[in-house]
């Protein structure tokens, strides 16, 4: 088969599709062929040679695919040959085949194409796990989305709304925010013209955010202890914004919020499972409905993931990028 491979580390052009191995489904895994994958940040950092994918994992990179099952290892149950899936991975997503643990098997939902599919698992399950297994978002709160026309920020928006919060978001530059607002946004903030604290708070009259959903991290970090409401609780998935930053933890306290910060990619396969059960139980209704959608800017073919990665990084999209095999 060919896959993206990085013989060296460095800039988009790093990006090699190459022939290489088949890979063998081990016991509980089965072989999809790939119809699409999604380009997410974690690639790019791995481009770079900032985030090696964890021990086992396929060395390629692409957190999540959409395809159909050509092969099924030892023990599994539940899936056929032929099925189309979408999955969460830990690696492999870009190449023409993948080995992918069962646990991490979503069908494809009704109503959303199979290249299309590829654009759900990793922003469904960051999203659910963080903010609504970690974070428990309620009706009537409200939750602050940082780069909410991101892949992760448009879903977080709409299941946000789907459960009767109310959302905030940051983006930069009216087109980005008209976007969210037609995925249902309440709060519109241009993070290049206004502060988000002061914003949140006129828009909350006084209260702030009950969840702060951050992909920044320390660059952000005391803005969003100042934007917690009372007993909020800010998740941090991301670090654009730098690793190390200082805290008033007298406001945490006066506040009794909570910090939580995850990764998904290194999670142990059961913990994958669960929240990957979870997706599909509570997420993937929203999605038949049509009260959740998948938000794709562009597609590009896979042995053009250089420019793809490229895309990414400029930052001009909304939504997900997705890589395609023909």
């Amino acid at each position: 088969m060919h896959a993206i491979t990085i013989p060296e580390p460095g800039g988009p052009d790093a990006l090699v599709w190459a022939e290489v191995p088949d890979p063998v489904p081990n016991e509980g895994e089965v072989l999809v062929e790939v119809a699409a994958s999604a380009v997410n940040r974690a690639d790019l950092l791995q481009r770079q040679g900032f985030y090696d994918p964890p021990p086992g994992a396929s060395r390629y990179p692409g957190l999540e695919c959409s395809g159909r099952i050509i092969a099924l290892g030892a023990g599994v149950h539940g899936w056929a040959v032929g099925d189309e899936v979408c999955a969460l991975l830990s690696g492999g997503g870009y190449a023409q085949k993948v080995a992918v643990p069962a646990g991490q098997l979503l069908p494809v939902p009704d109503g959303v194409d199979l290249v299309t599919a590829a654009a759900l698992p990793e922003v469904a399950a960051t999203v659910w796990s963080n903010v609504f297994m970690i974070a428990h978002l309620r009706p009537g709160e409200t939750l602050l989305v940082h780069g909410g026309a991101s892949g992760i920020g448009t879903m977080a928006i709409q299941l946000a709304k789907a459960i009767g919060a109310q959302v905030a978001v940051t983006a930069g530059g009216p087109e980005k925010l008209a976007r969210c607002a037609e995925l249902g946004a309440d709060v519109l903030i241009d993070y290049r013209e206004q502060d988000f604290v002061q914003e949140l708070r006129k828009a909350t009259d006084g209260k702030g955010a009950d969840v702060v959903l951050d992909i920044i991290g320390a660059k952000y970090l005391d803005q969003n202890v100042k934007a917690l409401a009372t007993n909020g609780r800010l998740a941090i998935i991301g670090l654009q914004g730098g690793v190390k930053g200082e805290i008033n933890l007298n406001a945490l306290l006066r506040k009794r919020a909570a910090i939580t910060a995850t990764s998904l990619r290194a999670r142990p396969l059961g913990e994958k499972a669960a929240i990957v059960a979870a997706v599909r139980e509570h997420v993937w209704p929203l999605i038949a409905a049509g009260r959740v959608r998948p938000v794709v800017d562009r597609t590009f073919p896979m042995d053009r993931a250089p420019e793809a990665h490229t895309a990414l990084d400029e930052g001009s999209h909304i939504g997900k990028i997705l890589l395609t095999v023909n």
